[in-house]
């Protein structure tokens, strides 16, 4: 596992012993980010399931300003810090240790909005346009924002989850990734062309 381009491209990040995480594969964050980027002119990015940081720092070295990484396990927690280190990216990254519904409401209350969602959690769990819905709703998405949502290609995800439209969807063996813009002026004006 490497970062692909960027400032940081050609580091090495270290992946999370065991079998309990299943690090995006290279061949899968070049087609991420050909599909919504490939570079970022700043922003705020929350990769939600951090696992190994992989997403998150992809980001940060392609132009994203600050990046927020959460991850339940202290192991997930742990190479997370030593890989934004590893890539140069530490001073712009926050790194927590928390679950997922609790650090929504953390972030709710420091005010902080996202232009880059990563969700991409273990295969089991299936809500993830739910918890987009529950993103939108304490105010943690920017308009336009991408999120991007790695899952089990065995599972299909809605074209459309209140303001968020399916942009691209793209499978690669097991693992399928669906990607959506947040547009919440279009959602409350659909007659509007």
């Amino acid at each position: 596992m490497r970062v692909i381009a960027g400032t940081a491209k050609g580091r090495a990040l270290k992946a999370v012993p065991g079998t309990n995480t299943r690090p995006t594969t290279d061949k899968v964050k070049e087609a991420i980010f050909s599909m919504i980027g490939p570079y970022f002119d700043g922003g705020l990015a929350l990769d939600l399931f951090a696992g190994t940081g992989g997403l998150g720092i992809e980001a940060l070295s392609r132009g994203i300003d600050r990046a927020i990484f959460i991850d339940m396990d202290r192991i997930s927690v742990d190479i997370v810090k030593h890989n934004v280190t590893a890539a140069n990216v530490a001073e712009r990254a926050e790194i927590y240790r928390n679950e997922a519904g609790r650090a929504l409401k953390a972030l709710e209350k420091r005010g902080s909005a996202f232009s880059l969602i990563f969700l991409d959690p273990p295969y089991r769990m299936k809500e993830m346009d739910a918890l987009m819905l529950d993103l939108a709703e304490r105010g943690l998405v920017e308009d336009g924002a991408k999120v991007v949502v790695e899952h089990d290609a065995d599972h299909v995800y809605p074209e459309t989850a209140g303001a968020f439209e399916q942009l691209k969807y793209a499978r690669y063996g097991d693992t399928a990734v669906t990607i959506y813009r947040y547009n919440p002026v279009r959602s409350e004006h659909p007659m509007e062309e």
